[in-house]
């Protein structure tokens, strides 16, 4: 067997070789992201003081595990390492970019998950579309898809069935990424500089800061849909 693999080695191309070892170690990185949420469970002992680095790495692989499978903790995450830089763990810039990166990328490979699994994805993407929170969501945001990609990462399961939906559709994907770039750094520099700056307010209460931070976001969705549903059932003026 080892003899097998070997050969099979030799007989790449150099690109492949590199690009195969570039996918072996992002697995390796996933598989540990995922072990450590199994063991933490809330996405906030991701923080490590005395690892700032490692820190950062894992709010990368989080946030983009969450961009894929919506269970991992993404925003919590990036609520919970935005806290830490207000108390002076970490540095709220590299927090952000990593939210940043980890959310483009997550967005990404959902995209091709989709359009390259199709007839796997698409009976998930409608068993979502049918929740009738997301249907309405969708419907308020309109069908333009700059909108949808910017918009439907703010509310909750509506980002899964937006990217998974670009890939099933016909969008290139250089204007998909381009729009998914907007939104994740807007996303990305929104959830951190808020939880940064409520983490500072209450000082000695992180978990507090955290749940604020959340809070705070799900508060702003929601009256952003209500907004947008009043101004549809507002009969335009004669």
């Amino acid at each position: 067997m080892l003899s097998g693999l070997r050969l099979w080695w030799h007989r790449l191309p150099r690109m492949r070789r590199v690009w195969v070892v570039v996918a072996s170690a992002a697995v390796l990185l996933v598989a540990l992201a995922a072990l450590r949420y199994a063991l933490d469970r809330d996405g906030i002992s991701v923080v490590d003081a005395s690892s700032p680095t490692a820190s950062y790495v894992l709010v990368f692989l989080l946030v983009t595990l969450d961009g894929v499978v919506p269970i991992f903790p993404g925003e919590t995450t990036l609520n919970a390492a935005s806290t830490a830089a207000a108390q002076g763990v970490l540095e709220l810039l590299p927090v952000i970019v990593a939210g940043a990166l980890g959310a483009v990328v997550g967005d990404s490979a959902l995209f091709w998950l989709a359009r390259r699994y199709a007839p796997r994805v698409r009976p998930q993407v409608d068993k979502a579309r049918a929740n009738p929170r997301v249907a309405q969501a969708l419907d308020l945001l309109d069908s333009s898809a700059p909108i949808l990609i910017v918009g439907g990462r703010y509310v909750p399961g509506l980002r899964f069935v937006v990217n998974a939906t670009m890939g099933l559709s016909d969008i290139p994907y250089r204007r998909f990424v381009l729009w998914s770039v907007v939104s994740g750094v807007l996303w990305s520099v929104y959830t951190c500089v808020l939880a940064y700056k409520i983490g500072q307010a209450l000082g000695e209460y992180p978990m507090a800061s955290v749940v604020m931070s959340g809070f705070v976001t799900t508060v702003a969705i929601g009256l952003v849909l209500l907004s947008l549903r009043n101004r549809r059932r507002t009969p335009p003026a004669d």
